[in-house]
């Protein structure tokens, strides 16, 4: 018996060490120091002096059509090298993790990019106008996270980011997701076939649905968007329906589909710290998610393009700080 016990926590330690190696992490709060948004705070009790820092908490979480490894290559259907970051949401959750709000940022939108430090020790030049992810696609996580707190002041507490082989991972591991659709699509590009409907989706099919865009009427970067959020919902509703976050054989299926192809910021890169985050969680259902997009407008330079539409994008930035 002694023998089992210790063989089992070498087993128990290997399968940790394993998943915990798995994930990449970017220290963002390193490269980009104290130039940043301040961190939220609660309004003032009575009787005390200053505010107290909110627990409310902002995550940048970008899906990666990184093309690196067998898998990703077979669902992204090239072979080419670099990323994109071509699902872009803020999620904002409040301090008691029950309500949440997930604010989409069209990849096709406008921005001044700022200068970004790079892992060399150099830097990127400021650009007007550019396409919101070349922030990614040039300086990586890094200038992701300082491009979205340039353009919405909002500080980002976390940092996110999934490829293609993660998310149909994530989806299969939790059983498939199921939803709802309009209209019939019929995309090569994303190698999605679906009929108008309800239909429970696997993790290959749900990164179709994520990716379409050529399939839906008028080829909108605003009609995918539609569809990522309905899929977003669809995943806390089936993790809900599971007991993911307090079975331990399911908990680290969802882990090992998940973390090699993960990565975040270095306050979320051990098993332990995303384990404790997603039970912090728990609570927090699908209904209690609003799901909205950053409010755009054709932008006058080119009809293919947006840009943020205010004040009404600044006022649900506002809302989040």
């Amino acid at each position: 018996m002694a023998g089992v016990f210790v063989l089992g926590l070498a087993a128990g330690g290997w399968l940790y060490w394993k998943l915990n190696d798995n994930i990449t992490s970017v220290d963002i709060n390193n490269a980009l120091g104290d130039n940043r948004p301040a961190k939220p705070v609660t309004t003032p009790s009575a009787g005390a002096t200053e505010p107290l820092p909110s627990e409310a908490m902002n995550i940048l979480v970008l899906g990666s059509d990184s093309r690196s490894g067998e898998e990703n290559q077979r669902l992204g259907g090239g072979n080419s090298t670099g990323a994109r970051s071509d699902t872009a949401m803020v999620f904002h959750i409040d301090a008691v993790g029950r309500t949440a709000k997930v604010v989409s940022i069209p990849r096709d939108t406008l921005v001044t990019r700022p200068s970004c430090p790079l892992p060399d020790g150099g830097e990127t030049e400021e650009r007007y106008g550019v396409m919101f992810n070349t922030a990614y696609a040039l300086g990586g996580p890094v200038c992701a996270v300082k491009t979205v707190e340039s353009m919405t002041g909002v500080r980002m507490d976390h940092y996110l980011e999934i490829d293609f082989a993660g998310f149909a991972g994530l989806v299969d591991a939790v059983g498939g997701v199921t939803v709802t659709i309009d209209e019939d699509i019929n995309d090569e590009k994303s190698h999605l076939q679906l009929d108008a409907g309800t239909h429970t989706l696997d993790g290959e099919q749900a990164l179709g649905l994520a990716r379409t865009r050529y399939g839906l009427d008028g080829g909108s970067d605003l009609a995918r968007i539609e569809l990522q959020q309905q899929l977003v919902k669809a995943l806390l509703t089936q993790i809900s329906a599971t007991s993911l976050l307090t079975n331990p054989a399911e908990l680290y299926n969802v882990a090992d589909a998940v973390t090699d192809s993960l990565t975040t910021d270095t306050g979320l890169d051990s098993l332990t710290e995303l384990v404790g985050f997603g039970q912090s969680l728990r609570a927090l259902s699908a209904d209690a998610t609003d799901t909205v997009t950053m409010p755009v407008v054709p932008a006058p330079s080119d009809p293919n393009r947006v840009v943020a539409d205010e004040p009404e994008a600044g006022e649900l930035w506002e809302s989040l700080r």
